[in-house]
């Protein structure tokens, strides 16, 4: 850290919104870089007085209980990702001629000179995987790195800490998107987009926007998925560096510039030699773990940022092969009686589960929870054919059965008003019984856990205590 970016801060009176991870890392990182900082949040809970105490004993003022105050004399607020735009706290930051920012861009204006480039992935499903498996390639290629941002450590404490990265692998939400507009990555991928957060955002375009801010003053390559236009429209909307190039990925065979799937081959048609001709080999299907369709797409997303950084194809082989995706991603429980039970509690929206069900045939589908707005018409219809039947749990689970009964009549459907601790029991023994030898009983409920239970991970859990319970009741 140079002198420069400490005297910055040095004296500046900042109010950090959120007594969070991300809040806690940004209060601690610009106190220590001189400035005032003094951290708001309405909570007042004994969790809340415990971490106020740990960051007051730094010298670091904070207020609970009143989340919607200005601090006389403020000069920026920095954000936490989840607090919404419309938040009083802002409106009156802005009414006062305050900036608000977030974390994300903190870290990227203390980067120093010779600060690690970003190669950043958002999308609406599959950050975290295509962000974990493009750090897997890059440490292949012998780089050092690390997946940080929306997942891991806050990435204010990567950009000051003693480790030196030759590359970051960054993911991004559509929240940190929006509090970051200085941000200008070396490459950026958007995944996929599908309606999420519009609460927050307020509606589909502006969601989508923030999303695009990540291809903002891309350098060398801005990659989108060709299957879903509105990816690309990013791109061709985008701001970027001279010379940056858009470069699509699809399940098919890919085109000029692009990369995608050939006889089982991932291949490279972008950077390459005489790309109207030739395709590099770069991995095969079977090294893509899981190997489901949403997820090879992740892996040439990740292999298309790493490429454009200079990547060998040898390492990109080499690093999806090493790659183990974390808990609740398509995971594979067990096989009882036949049939396989598969744990995508993850996927806690339409989008996602989706691209889950998509992957297996027949199924008999685990479903519901918090909707959080989504409607279940498009899921169902796109899923019928290969429904065995399906089980539902959670508090919107009759917006789900009211799509089966519009789209799959046929389809049995147990409905499951349970919501005790013994309910995932009875779901996975319900699925069992509608279940035949070959079949793929899934766990993607297309929802929220918070009706049921604490966090997605503690659903999954429940899902694979309950098959193992099955296996000791059928061995």
């Amino acid at each position: 850290m140079g002198s420069r970016q400490v005297t910055a801060w040095h004296g500046k009176n900042i109010t950090v919104a959120g007594l969070g991870v991300s809040g806690i890392s940004a209060a601690r990182a610009l106190a220590g870089l001189g400035a005032v900082v003094t951290v708001v949040d309405g909570g007042d809970s004994e969790g809340h007085r415990a971490r106020a105490a740990e960051l007051e004993a730094a010298g670091i003022s904070v207020r609970l209980g009143d989340a919607q105050t200005l601090p006389e004399g403020t000069d920026l607020v920095v954000t936490s990702p989840g607090w919404k735009p419309d938040s009083p706290l802002f409106a009156a930051a802005a009414a006062a001629g305050v900036d608000v920012v977030g974390d994300v861009e903190i870290a990227w204006l203390l980067r120093g000179p010779d600060a690690a480039p970003w190669l950043a992935i958002t999308g609406t499903n599959g950050k975290t995987t295509t962000t974990q498996m493009l750090a897997s390639i890059l440490r292949a290629a012998g780089l050092r790195t690390a997946a940080v941002g929306n997942i891991g450590t806050p990435i204010i404490d990567v950009v000051l800490g003693e480790d030196q990265y030759d590359v970051l692998a960054v993911e991004l939400s559509s929240y940190q998107l929006h509090w970051a507009p200085s941000v200008r990555p070396h490459s950026a991928a958007v995944l996929n987009l599908a309606p999420d957060h519009l609460d927050w955002h307020g509606s589909m375009e502006a969601y989508a926007a923030d999303k695009g801010r990540i291809y903002e003053g891309n350098t060398v390559a801005c990659v989108y998925n060709a299957a879903d236009k509105a990816t690309e429209d990013l791109v061709v909307e985008a701001d970027v560096e001279e010379g940056c190039r858009a470069i699509g990925f699809t399940l098919g065979a890919p085109g000029p510039s692009m990369f995608g799937v050939v006889d089982g081959i991932l291949v490279d048609r972008a950077f390459v030699e005489n790309r109207q001709k030739n395709a590099q080999e770069l991995a095969e299907v079977a090294d893509v773990n899981p190997p489901a369709p949403h997820n090879i797409a992740n892996a040439l997303a990740a292999a298309a940022l790493a490429r454009a950084f200079g990547v060998e194809p040898r390492a990109v082989r080499d690093g999806l092969r090493d790659f183990r995706p974390d808990a609740h991603r398509v995971s594979h429980v067990d096989e009882v009686g036949g049939v396989t039970y598969v744990d995508d509690s993850k996927a806690t929206n339409t989008h996602a589960a989706e691209a889950s069900l998509a992957a297996f045939e027949p199924v008999v589908w685990i479903a519901g929870g918090l909707a959080k707005g989504a409607t279940f018409d498009e899921l169902v219809q796109k899923a019928a054919k290969r429904l065995r039947g399906v089980v539902l749990i959670g508090a919107d689970r009759a917006l789900i059965a009211e799509a089966l009964a519009r789209h799959a009549p046929e389809v049995p459907v147990v409905d499951l008003a349970r919501t005790d601790t013994g309910a995932m029991l009875a779901a996975v023994r319900e699925a069992a019984r509608l279940a035949e030898p070959g079949d793929t009983v899934l766990l993607a409920p297309a929802c929220a856990s918070m009706d049921m239970f604490a966090n997605y991970s503690k659903r999954g859990d429940a899902f694979a205590d309950a098959v193992r319970e099955l296996a000791a009741e059928q061995a």
